[in-house]
């Protein structure tokens, strides 16, 4: 694929500088939904495929963007000396946009601009991350050819933050997080409100994680997710009037039932038990990975689907029918969606002699159910975004 990249960059802009090269994985989700915004724990890791990059510095102050994913939008300039604004114009390319301001907000000089091509093999609309990885793949470009020594950490929080405000989409941090701290071979268990984390590897066995992508485009997840949202926040409103909490993500699941009726509304008691028993599913969750008890962990895999189907109302028919396909398989472990939600991905932990016959029959049924073609992806763990040598 680089060869292809190498070409189209020379095509485009014809160029006597260095190229280097960037990566930015993607990510799932393996367990913690809906949990990174309400101060709780999440689970993901990072995964071998995402979004690459190839760059070389200018010697004016313009900076050129494009994206083979998006040939029809064509190359996008504009130059640093005018300010970085949000542009509908702009389309895919404010998403490294606002990063780059984050950058110049924190005054560094980009004395020079440069020439970028991206390319991503990251399914778009997948819930897999392509916007969060794009952000963090900026990050590290910009660390990289302007020397500056942002912590990987500080990076993450840029790039969240260009999401939120250059955007402005109110996500949590968990997609920058692992896409910036991957670790092979490891997932990340995540506190959201402290950011403490650890890494804790990733052993199943003869068994792989195996993505299956919905195909269905997630046309209701932004205004749910801000909906969802909400409901979250004025259930913690309610309970703040008698409980000295900062989050949901402090409260047990019996302190929970305990004060369950200082919520007023049904439905954001709904959503509140989620985000709280989801929070201490994903820490006994990793706790039953660290013993080598898969078998456990699938189970509280299968729960979380549960939860979001029942009481976050985040699943949809197309998520429910993979799960339920899934489960119907011999040699899976466990299945939930992963993600936003209403769409997207699910993640299954499927046996190795068994992944075959799983994407065969799996794909069958959802495609007999609801008319959509399934793609699947066994799933390999990989580091974090960095600079390809």
């Amino acid at each position: 694929m680089r060869q292809q990249m190498m070409e189209q960059f020379t095509k485009l802009f014809n160029t006597e500088n260095d190229i280097r090269t960037f990566f930015a994985p993607g990510r799932v989700n393996l367990i913690g939904e809906h949990t990174d915004y309400n101060g709780g724990h999440v689970f993901p890791c990072a995964l071998t495929f995402g979004t690459y990059a190839l760059v070389a510095l200018r010697n004016d102050q313009k900076i050129q963007m494009y994206s083979m994913n998006f040939p029809d939008v064509g190359i996008i300039s504009f130059s640093i000396d005018e300010g970085i604004t949000f542009k509908k114009e702009h389309d895919w390319a404010n998403y490294p946009k606002g990063v780059i301001k984050e950058f110049v907000d924190k005054d560094v000089n980009l004395g020079q601009g440069f020439d970028v091509l991206f390319y991503g093999n990251i399914p778009n609309g997948a819930g897999l991350s392509s916007s969060a990885s794009i952000e963090l793949a900026t990050a590290v470009i910009l660390q990289g050819i302007y020397e500056t020594n942002f912590a990987t950490v500080e990076l993450v929080k840029m790039s969240q933050h260009a999401e939120n405000e250059f955007i402005g989409v109110s996500c949590g941090i968990m997609d920058q997080f692992a896409i910036g701290m991957g670790k092979e071979n490891n997932a990340i268990l995540l506190n959201c409100q402290s950011l403490e984390y650890q890494y804790s590897p990733i052993l199943l066995k003869d068994a792989s994680l195996v993505i299956a992508n919905t195909n269905k485009r997630r046309t209701l997840a932004d205004s749910k997710y801000n909906e969802r949202r909400s409901e979250c926040e004025r259930a913690l409103e309610d309970l703040q009037k008698e409980l000295p909490i900062q989050s949901l993500g402090d409260l047990t699941p019996e302190q929970f039932e305990s004060n369950r009726h200082l919520i007023q509304n049904e439905i954001d008691q709904k959503r509140a038990k989620h985000a709280v028993y989801e929070n201490a599913r994903t820490i006994q969750a990793v706790e039953k990975l660290q013993e080598g008890d898969i078998s456990s962990f699938g189970k509280l895999m299968c729960d979380s689907h549960t939860s979001l189907r029942d009481d976050y109302e985040v699943t949809g028919f197309e998520l429910d029918t993979l799960v339920e396909a899934a489960m119907n398989q011999a040699g899976v472990i466990g299945s939930r969606m992963t993600g936003a939600g209403f769409g997207g991905c699910t993640v299954s932990i499927v046996e190795n002699d068994k992944i075959e016959a799983f994407i065969e029959e799996v794909g069958k049924s959802y495609n007999e159910k609801t008319g959509l073609t399934a793609e699947f992806y066994v799933a390999s763990v990989g580091d974090g975004a960095k600079e390809l040598k």
